[in-house]
């Protein structure tokens, strides 16, 4: 499973011009589920997501979490994290789960998020979206769980 986290200041997504999902100061998730993920790796993303210590204490040393200081989490499918493209020009996404686990993986990592954290929003699987967002820091981390 592959995420990009990015701090923000505010975050929201949009599907056909409405908003389906925003969030204040916290963590942005792009997140890919990739063949042979289960819902194993789905909830180790998640508890590395919301214990992560990448906000400032008041030392602005990087010591809390997104639990620690009460953000947001807004989590968005995006398969295109798995992009390959040593092969030429065109990306290839065969690195990415198919589009039924996807989804699933994907709906169980909203599920548990909102069972552990406060405040989740979401995208919409398969859809086209736009963010926005302002990133805070700027703080943008790469992560994978195998």
């Amino acid at each position: 499973m592959i995420a990009i986290l990015q701090r923000v200041r505010h975050a929201k997504v949009e599907v056909a011009g409405q908003v389906i999902g925003a969030i204040g100061p916290g963590l942005l998730m792009l997140i890919c589920a990739e063949p042979g993920d289960s819902e194993v790796q789905a909830e180790k993303m998640i508890h590395k997501v919301l214990k992560l210590r990448i906000f400032s204490d008041a030392s602005a040393k990087m010591n809390l979490s997104l639990q620690d200081v009460g953000g947001g989490l807004l989590i968005v499918s995006q398969f295109t994290l798995a992009a390959d493209c040593s092969g030429g020009n065109r990306p290839s996404f065969t690195g990415a789960a198919r589009p039924e686990a996807g989804q699933r993986l994907y709906d169980h990592c909203l599920s548990y998020a909102r069972g552990l954290h406060p405040e989740v929003a979401g995208g919409e699987f398969g859809a086209d979206m736009q963010l926005s967002l302002l990133n805070d820091g700027p703080v943008t981390i790469p992560l994978r769980i195998n």
